[in-house]
């Protein structure tokens, strides 16, 4: 699927992508909504009859993404929320082989996410895959959404790498129009984010639904 000695850098998406999306979609559309209705007196229904459209607008921003946002704006401590139900989060199939790989082929290896950090911390602690990664980037240091062309400029600033020889791997099909638009070549995305939703049909971009499908010609492509 994918021309191996065309690419020198990896960029890879933290949720959906490397883990599985169940955690996040349990957490903002279940636990939540279930703290929120605690808080104001609400049934479950109502709250997220009220949560969902706040959520809707705030999509593809970098405030949709950071926990410190929503605390304010929910009265929640959204930190310790995600803590409580920690034992969700999950590394999808495959995905530890696939990092070894690309490691072994020595090619840069870069973790880019829109996860707050204290959430990227949690992730990062429960799953140790920070061990792979040769940086960690949140879209936080940078102040600016990976759907904005400004997080991909300095990234590139930051980082120097080449478009023509970079693949992304995203589950967010926003993301991947943006990276598409700033130039990087190589695309990927992911049908099944959440292991307990359908798969997706994903036509814009060459998709997978686990990382077996990158593998091959990975291994003798080596540097």
């Amino acid at each position: 699927m994918l021309n191996w000695p065309t690419i020198e850098t990896v960029l890879l998406d933290m949720d959906g992508t490397l883990l599985d999306l169940n955690f996040d979609n349990h957490f903002w559309q279940t636990f939540v909504p279930q703290h929120y209705a605690q808080l104001h007196g609400l049934s479950l229904t109502e709250a997220k009859q009220e949560l969902i459209p706040r959520f809707k607008i705030m999509e593809g921003r970098l405030e949709w993404y950071c926990l410190d946002y929503w605390s304010e704006a929910l009265q929640l401590n959204i930190a310790g929320l995600k803590q409580e139900v920690a034992g969700l989060i999950a590394v999808h199939p495959h995905v530890v082989e696939f990092l070894e790989a690309v490691r072994a082929s020595g090619r840069r290896l870069l973790l880019v996410t829109n996860a707050h950090r204290d959430s990227l911390d949690l992730k990062m602690e429960k799953t140790c895959l920070q061990v792979f990664f040769d940086q960690i980037i949140s879209s936080h240091d940078y102040g600016f959404a990976k759907e904005q062309q400004d997080f991909w400029r300095i990234l590139q600033d930051t980082h120097q790498f080449e478009k023509s020889t970079s693949l992304l791997v995203d589950d967010s099909l926003a993301v991947l129009k943006s990276a598409q638009q700033f130039g990087i070549a190589h695309l990927v995305s992911i049908t099944k984010p959440d292991s307990t939703a359908p798969v997706r049909l994903i036509t814009e971009f060459p998709a997978v639904e686990d990382f077996r499908a990158l593998m091959p010609g990975l291994e003798s492509s080596l540097f």
